[in-house]
């Protein structure tokens, strides 16, 4: 089974590298980054590039579809090579997802159109101005129109290893999370804006003006 992880500039790293490290783990999954051209992409703040392998008339089938976030997405939300891609693809994909803000593309093209959807906190908002219902959950699952949505940036991993089971089985998912050591125990309840205060949020602020 072909998986299809789209790049492009300013995209966010994990959104893209968290569920590849899951499916790539499972001999059954074929993982390819696809793009508009072959090359170095670079990542929301320039220091990391990742490479497109395929473009998108060299992928026009593949079983599941990965649309990470990241602030680049707000350029592509017009129209162009991912928009197109994604609308010819999605009808024989078995399951077309997104992490983070790469909900707002799957609203872009139509996928999304009053379902619920989750994205990153800061993006609910505007997915709900292109039509879907937002919700602050960690993964929505819509099974019989073949769409997932996962929330901000980590939670890619999480949809990562539901799809290894939904794909493959339940093994293979907890395979796939006992090989990367998945077991998050992290040092501070800070994963949401619910669970931290002001001051921690002006420094969110701070840090997510740099970058835009």
């Amino acid at each position: 089974m072909q998986v299809a992880i789209p790049i492009f500039p300013r995209l966010t790293a994990l959104d893209a590298v968290g569920p590849y490290e899951v499916l790539q783990r499972v001999p059954a999954l074929d993982v390819v980054f696809v793009g508009a051209e072959k090359g170095t992409v670079r990542t929301e703040n320039g220091m990391l590039g990742l490479s497109v392998d395929a473009t998108y008339d060299e992928v026009p089938a593949p079983d599941v579809v990965v649309v990470p976030g990241g602030i680049g997405t707000r350029s592509v939300l017009e129209g162009g090579p991912l928009l197109d891609w994604l609308r010819a693809v999605h009808p024989g994909t078995r399951y077309t997802t997104s992490v983070c803000s790469g909900s707002l593309v799957l609203a872009a093209v139509g996928l999304l159109d009053g379902l619920t959807a989750t994205s990153h906190w800061s993006c609910l908002d505007f997915l709900r101005q292109l039509g879907a219902v937002p919700v602050s959950e960690r993964v929505v699952e819509h099974l019989p129109e073949r769409v997932i949505t996962a929330a901000g940036v980590s939670s890619g991993i999480d949809m990562g290893i539901r799809l290894v089971e939904l794909l493959v089985d339940t093994v293979a998912a907890q395979a796939a999370q006992t090989y990367i050591e998945y077991d998050p125990q992290p040092p501070f309840d800070a994963g949401h804006p619910s669970k931290v205060g002001p001051e921690v949020m002006a420094r969110v602020e701070e840090y997510s003006a740099v970058r835009d």
